[in-house]
């Protein structure tokens, strides 16, 4: 399961090892938490990103995708317990063994809190069993806040998307009206550049880097 704050969010931080574990026969699930409101978002550009999002993980085979419709962009002007409960709801319904959420250091303010509602939801005390919680990377804004280390991007997992990076990058070619020309950093080129990088440093052609939050072996 994916939790992502805004659509596209998954597949920039995880959308390789979504394939691969499509592929290997596990069901992939997407939680996407906000949703862009008038007067800041047009409601004819919304439902066609939110479009684009429904294409995009059909065509890689997500069995099943949430839009919780949480403001975006003003997500903190919600009520806390009303967006743990939202995503508590959805993970008692999937009951996954992988989590994957943001980086707690994105500079941006919705993944800040999607995270620390999340792990409100993912609280080892439920009849069900999550195994690992991963933090993906999302260019654009992981490594964009503060420098310090709260905020640092530390990967100590990694998932080699050597077979999978073309097909990475044809999913996120659905989000037309979220990619843009290099060099901007949401760019095709730069986001390939990366999954070479962080394969490179494993000694593959290509790779999806994540910090493991939690790991619980029986």
């Amino acid at each position: 399961m994916v939790i992502a704050p805004h659509p596209d969010d998954e597949i920039l931080g995880c959308g390789g090892t979504m394939i691969k574990n499509i592929r290997q026969g596990s069901d992939v699930y997407v939680c996407i938490v906000t949703k862009g409101m008038p007067p800041l978002f047009k409601e004819e550009r919304v439902e066609l990103n939110r479009q684009h999002a429904r294409e995009c993980h059909k065509s890689i085979g997500v069995k099943k995708t949430f839009f919780l419709d949480f403001p975006c962009v003003t997500l903190e002007k919600e009520d806390r317990y009303r967006l743990n409960q939202a995503i508590l709801d959805v993970v008692k319904e999937v009951r996954p063994d992988e989590v994957y959420i943001p980086h707690y250091g994105d500079m941006q303010k919705d993944h800040q809190m999607v995270v620390d509602a999340a792990m409100v939801a993912l609280r080892p005390k439920y009849d069900w069993g999550i195994s690992h919680i991963y933090g993906y990377e999302t260019l654009s804004e992981t490594a964009w806040n503060v420098p310090n280390v709260q905020n640092e991007f530390i990967p100590n997992a990694f998932v080699d998307i050597s077979d999978e990076l073309g097909d990475k990058m044809k999913a996120l070619s659905y989000y037309k009206l979220q990619i843009s020309d290099f060099p901007d950093a949401r760019s095709l080129e730069a986001i390939e550049a990366l999954a070479k990088y962080r394969g490179a440093l494993m000694n593959m052609r290509a790779a999806e880097a994540f910090m493991l939050i939690r790991e619980i072996r029986k």
